[in-house]
């Protein structure tokens, strides 16, 4: 079964109908304890990232997050919040992958709304069967500084930004892709697979 993490950060009933809609089932939760015991688990988000990490610490799925040994996919702010820190609301993250958030600069409109393409490198399993510079539904104002051993994808907007990173068994995304059609599909597919 696939385990939503519901932490008042997220559209999650569209990511569970994603999932379902391909033929998996699915429970949506914030019991840390249903999360520690999941099989595979999913991280989404929307907001800001400080509201987002009190909750979290609230509840104590800051803590379970940090131990999980399942495959695990954080979307959009899921995968800000693995960070170190972020510079919204000057927020310590979960410190799972190195590095930091930035918030989009130079003049940049923001948030970057609508679709953009997904350099894709070192064949993660996440693409599986996607093309590179596949199109991806995008809305953020933050992007994720990362280490490059970490980045399995990349994006321009006025600058390359990590688009997507992988760490052992954490998997993220800054991209929705419950929102990016049939591409999207495929990558959760993928995962849901793992």
């Amino acid at each position: 079964m696939i385990t939503i993490i519901d932490y008042k950060a997220g559209n999650v009933g569209s990511l569970k109908n994603a999932i379902e809609s391909l033929g998996f089932s699915c429970q949506i939760t914030s019991d840390p304890q249903k999360i520690g015991r999941a099989e595979k688990i999913i991280f989404p988000g929307q907001g800001r990232a400080g509201s987002a990490m009190k909750e979290l610490r609230k509840r104590g799925i800051d803590k379970i997050i940090k131990k999980i040994k399942a495959p695990f996919l954080g979307i959009c702010l899921g995968m800000q919040l693995l960070a170190d820190y972020s510079v919204e609301d000057k927020t310590r993250g979960l410190a799972i992958i190195p590095g930091d958030v930035f918030k989009f600069g130079n003049g940049l409109r923001v948030p970057q709304i609508g679709w953009n393409s997904v350099r894709i490198k070192n064949n993660p399993p996440l693409f599986r069967g996607i093309n590179n510079n596949e199109y991806f539904y995008f809305i953020h104002s933050y992007y994720f500084a990362a280490p490059e051993q970490y980045v399995v994808g990349r994006t321009d907007y006025g600058i390359g930004f990590v688009s997507a990173l992988q760490k052992d068994n954490y998997y993220a995304v800054q991209f929705h892709p419950e929102k990016s059609g049939e591409a999207g599909l495929k990558l959760l597919r993928n995962f849901c697979l793992l």
